[in-house]
């Protein structure tokens, strides 16, 4: 069987010059092999061509037959879309195409077909996933030095992000996600684009891919045609507006870098499947995913909806780990500033400290894991760091402790008769309600504030239990943690569970939107007494730092207790000293003046 066809999608390049090329015909032959039987009239196009698109290398190609499809590999420069019956001189504009392109299509296909055919029972042999990123300059675009610096840290930032976000993929349980690209394991390289540009150049994408006349800060293209069995992914273009992330990181706090850092991943994720602006639970599952990149790469920004909004579901960001001990100590928005991060100041007083031989404890109302995963974000966890599975610790309020080579000491159980009316209140009112026990975190129905929990402030992933029944059968509950609007915390939760638990449990409270129960006289300062006692440390030898309401009875405790700035009057009115608030190296600043 022989078929014509002509070339009759253009490709618009980024360049002010594009090639035009004419192309007889191709045939299809009974053998299974394409080929096609000239190349000619390779000649530059006059200015009257309008290039938009910022891929100048590569765009989406496709050979469709009246059997179905057939995919055709990248050519250098760009690819060639084949469509319909051929008719003389179809135009493909190409651009930076050499001359013989698509007689190398055709040799580069009967090569990978005469390989599967020699070798059908070969296993391959497992190699490293080839990635290839290039970032590029838009028309229009201002090259001074930041810009240009900015390009040369994206060349080694983007393939980061780009492992980080293939490895979400596996495993991943997204009910929202579009699944066309599940496994990037069946690929030898995958190929992405990025190109920095103005506002009046993004504006001109938006109108022709999206039909939207105003600039944007971010637009992506996808590249890929599901079904085809090819060796390359073309995952496809993003394009960032300078000009708008220039704007947002000055709104937002901060560096040009790190906006752009931000944009660049949410145009990923809309690569690999993610659409926040599909629903609600989609715009939550891509929060979810775009934070897990940041943090995990260490990058600094809100992230996608929270740089928006500066919220998610009145989540306060600024107090993520609880509390840390300086010989026994503890921080809430004390470790870590109003921006998430343990700032590098104060991580270089935590070695210092450790170099020194000061001993430094961990006393968080967090599970362990959380803590771990909080200072592993900047080299503190391990060997060696301030925290590990094998040191000592007091988590959970002081009713989980930890004590030499992290073996357990002391373990403590809320009253299941309250855990009960609790969780029947959370099913009733529809109140987010999570329950603790040791490494695990356990709930009734999925929320956001509940996945916030896991995702922002690194608490283990909730499990979802069928029923109270079945959830107070399968684990013993340490404490209970409601979140909601401080407001609501405020006027309704804590008044109404102080007097449904008087004399049974205690209230307290580590930040505004969070109320926990605790068991009746449990305390964080009960906790590192206990764990002084056990370590034969004496607590006139101890400083404890810490910002909240449940720091109280720890600084009561040891000989020199320090208060955050930013923390609660509850804990400034029994503290000893004051110090800078998280925002201003408040650790660092109690480490050099009270320990050194």
């Amino acid at each position: 069987m022989v078929a014509l066809w002509r070339c009759n999608s253009i490709i618009r390049a980024a360049s002010p010059r594009l090639l035009n090329m004419q192309i007889s015909a191709v045939s299809l032959h009974s053998d299974g092999l394409l080929r096609t039987s000239w190349c000619s009239n390779v000649a530059p196009m006059g200015p009257a061509s309008t290039p938009f698109t910022p891929r100048a290398a590569m765009a989406t190609s496709m050979l469709r037959s009246r059997g179905g499809h057939m995919a055709m590999p990248p050519v250098r420069g760009g690819f060639i879309r084949f469509q319909q019956p051929w008719e003389p001189r179809g135009e493909c504009h190409l651009p930076g195409a050499r001359l013989m392109g698509s007689l190398s299509v055709v040799r580069w296909f009967r090569k990978i077909r005469m390989r599967r055919r020699s070798a059908p029972n070969k296993v391959p042999e497992e190699r490293e996933l080839e990635l290839d990123v290039k970032v590029g300059i838009g028309e229009g675009m201002p090259v001074d030095e930041e810009v240009l610096n900015t390009a040369e840290i994206l060349r080694l930032n983007v393939p980061m992000a780009m492992k980080e976000a293939f490895d979400g993929l596996k495993g991943s349980n997204s009910k929202t996600r579009d699944p066309a690209i599940d496994d990037v394991g069946t690929f030898e390289k995958v190929e992405l684009s990025v190109l920095l540009c103005t506002d009046d150049f993004i504006r001109k994408l938006n109108k022709e891919w999206r039909d939207e006349d105003h600039a944007t800060d971010v637009i992506s293209m996808t590249q890929h045609t599901p079904g085809f069995q090819l060796p390359i992914l073309m995952l496809g273009d993003i394009a960032i507006s300078v000009d708008m992330a220039a704007r947002q990181a000055e709104e937002r706090g901060h560096s040009l870098l790190d906006e752009i850092r931000i944009l660049m991943v949410r145009g990923l994720l809309h690569l690999l499947g993610y659409d926040d602006e599909k629903s609600e639970e989609a715009k939550i599952e891509t929060e979810k995913e775009e934070y897990i990149i940041l943090r995990n790469l260490g990058w600094k920004g809100k992230g996608l909806m929270q740089s928006t909004h500066d919220s998610f579901e009145n989540f306060n960001l600024s107090n993520q780990l609880e509390k840390q001990n300086v010989n026994s100590s503890g921080t809430k928005g004390t470790l870590l500033n109003s921006k998430s991060r343990i700032t590098p100041g104060t991580a270089e007083a935590l070695r210092e400290a450790i170099s020194r031989g000061v001993k430094i404890v961990i006393a968080t109302g967090k599970t362990r894991p959380a803590a771990i995963s909080a200072l592993e974000l900047v080299d503190l966890a391990g060997e060696g760091g301030v925290i590990s599975k094998f040191s000592p610790g007091v988590f959970l309020q002081g009713l989980l402790v930890y004590g030499k080579q992290g073996l357990e000491i002391y373990n403590r159980n809320l009253d299941p008769d309250i855990c009960k009316e609790a969780f029947l209140y959370s099913l009733e009112h529809q109140v987010p309600l999570l329950g603790f026990s040791q490494d695990r975190t356990v709930t009734l129905f999925d929320h956001p504030s509940i996945d916030a929990l896991h995702t922002v402030y690194f608490e283990p992933k909730a499990e979802v239990m069928p029923s109270v029944e079945h959830l107070l059968s399968s684990v013993n509950v340490q404490k209970l943690l409601f979140y909601d609007t401080a407001e609501n915390v405020h006027s309704i939760l804590r008044p109404h569970w102080s007097l449904a638990t008087a004399g049974r449990a205690r209230v307290v409270q580590a930040l505004p939107e969070m109320l926990e129960i605790l068991p009746s006289g449990a305390s964080k300062g009960d906790g590192v007494h206990m764990l002084l006692d056990h370590l034969g440390a004496n607590v006139d030898e101890v400083m404890a730092i810490g910002d909240g309401e449940n720091d109280v009875e720890m600084l009561n405790l040891v000989r020199w207790g320090v208060a955050m700035a930013n923390g609660s009057d509850k804990v400034k009115s029994v503290a000893d000293a004051i110090v800078t608030s998280n925002d201003e190296d408040g650790v660092a600043d109690a480490i050099y003046r009270y320990v050194f």
